[in-house]
């Protein structure tokens, strides 16, 4: 496995539905001070549940991959082969299925109730939760295909470093160290 840089400029989180791969890129921009990019809301979807053309997608990750600096919370297979070469670092959050499943049920409720906007103003209800393409159906149908995939990472020394968390409070111990490492300006 490649070495992990002390200070990645470039980071991408990835990880099966529910595991919290947008709170995690999101603590981590904050923690290190890099700009922070949402799959869904930069790249993924538009207003009223309307996604991208696989080419306007393609042309914002290669943007986003293009700079010196960013976390990305999340990588689509349409355009993953674009950001994954740039990363310096790949966080994968490989959680037991239940563990993000009662995740992702807690939060999509939470939403429902709420009307706490979900990306570029759309807003998750039941009836999208029970649909044929629901955020359950893409937990089930793409769990053990995300898992493989940074498994295959972890194993090819040509791919950036990947750092595997198997439990929340790992990921949140090393978050709190990145903070603590990061330089902040008035502070030392």
């Amino acid at each position: 496995m490649t070495s992990i840089p002390a200070t990645p400029g470039r980071v991408l989180f990835y990880g099966v539905t529910g595991s919290g791969k947008s709170s995690a890129a999101r603590a981590y921009a904050h923690a290190s001070g890099l700009p922070e990019f949402s799959a869904d809301d930069d790249i993924g979807w538009l207003p009223g549940w309307q996604q991208r053309s696989v080419e306007h997608q393609r042309q914002l990750a290669a943007d986003v991959a293009s700079r010196d600096r960013w976390v990305l919370d999340s990588a689509y297979g349409a355009w993953r082969d674009i950001v994954v070469p740039r990363a310096e670092l790949v966080v994968a959050l490989d959680y037991p299925r239940w563990l993000s499943l009662a995740r992702l049920i807690r939060r999509s409720v939470r939403r429902v109730i709420t009307r706490q906007p979900v990306c570029n103003g759309n807003v998750e209800t039941l009836a999208r939760l029970f649909a044929g393409d629901s955020i359950f159906y893409w937990h089930f149908n793409s769990f053990a295909r995300k898992r493989r995939v940074f498994r295959e990472w972890q194993a090819d020394p040509d791919m950036p470093p990947v750092l595997v968390f198997r439990r929340p409070r790992d990921l949140d111990s090393w978050l709190a160290q990145v903070a603590a490492a990061t330089p902040r300006p008035g502070r030392g």
